[in-house]
């Protein structure tokens, strides 16, 4: 049984930046992949970024290509996303989402393991 919680959303301005965290709890393996989707309100959830257990060749969503950074810290079982020049379309509920898998999957329907989420709102 693996334990996803995330921390870091809030309400900040169109412009700014908010660093998201998700750290894993229990038996994980040694291939685990992460990720982060987001629902916003009346929406379907959508894929955001994933990255793979080495770190290496991580992959977005083109929404947010160039103001968003998934990282990793396999020490800490952590995932971090970082969220530069924020847009209102940006507000949602951040879940992170992992597996056991050597492919960065890009589909909800891939993630056995999911985090409660993380509200964040960007005002105009």
């Amino acid at each position: 049984q693996v334990q996803l919680v995330e921390s870091g959303g809030g309400l900040v301005q169109a412009g700014g930046s908010l660093r998201l965290s998700c750290t894993a709890s229990g038996r994980t393996g040694c291939i685990y992949v992460m990720g982060w989707f987001r629902q916003a309100p009346g929406k379907e959830r959508e894929f955001v970024a994933a990255i793979g257990w080495s770190g290496y060749i991580p992959s977005y969503v083109d929404s947010v290509k160039g103001r968003f950074t998934i990282s990793r810290d396999n020490a800490k079982s952590t995932v971090y996303l970082q969220m530069n020049s924020l847009k209102p379309e940006d507000t949602a509920v951040y879940y992170c989402a992992g597996v056991s898998s050597l492919v960065v999957h890009i589909t909800s329907s891939q993630y056995h393991d999911w985090g409660q989420g993380t509200q964040v709102i960007v005002s105009s």
